[in-house]
């Protein structure tokens, strides 16, 4: 894990950032970005910062044009980290977010993805927000 200086400069999210759209896949809300039709996809997982971070989104919409269907969905369901909340310091916060939870509902994103006749999913991660 990272260390605290990883949210010392953290995003503006943006509900409205990139070109893409948002709309419910499996049970998530998720940045869609690209072509249905495409037979290849990329699912793009956020940082602590969550699926309105304006990079991760500009990442997504880069992927879309290189012919992607690009799926980022909101593993933190509306609850990204905020650094102002004493309340809920990383730690803390961590321990409601876990990777075993993002795992679980990765399953349905997945295959609403190979629903849409997408034969190849490939799934990528990146800490953008600091």
């Amino acid at each position: 894990m990272s260390g605290p200086e990883c949210c010392s400069n953290p995003p503006i999210l943006n509900p409205n950032a990139g070109s893409g759209h948002v709309e419910k896949l499996g049970a998530l809300n998720a940045y869609i970005a690209g072509s249905p039709n495409s037979k290849s996809s990329v699912l793009l997982v956020s940082d602590v910062f969550g699926y309105e971070a304006p990079n991760l989104r500009k990442l997504a919409d880069k992927v879309a044009a290189a012919g992607y269907f690009v799926v980022v969905p909101d593993f933190l369901n509306g609850e990204p980290y905020n650094p102002e909340n004493p309340d809920r310091p990383l730690p803390i916060w961590i321990k409601d977010h876990g990777t075993d939870k993002g795992f679980e509902d990765a399953k349905p994103i997945i295959e609403a993805i190979k629903s849409k006749g997408v034969s190849s999913v490939g799934a990528a991660g990146f800490l953008l927000g600091c």
